[in-house]
């Protein structure tokens, strides 16, 4: 499921897929804040003792 994340490219939010590809361009992207996803991952992880 895309998340809205920060295109560094085109400077607007989008909505963008966890491998980088932007929903709303139709292409993928390489500077992009996937901070959303790395924050994801993390809380997933903490769960796991």
């Amino acid at each position: 499921m895309p998340k809205w994340c920060f295109n560094y490219e085109s400077g607007d939010y989008e909505y963008i897929d966890r491998d980088g590809f932007s929903i709303d361009r139709g292409e993928y992207v390489y500077n992009w804040d996937d901070s959303e996803y790395r924050r994801e991952e993390e809380e997933d992880g903490d769960d796991n003792w």
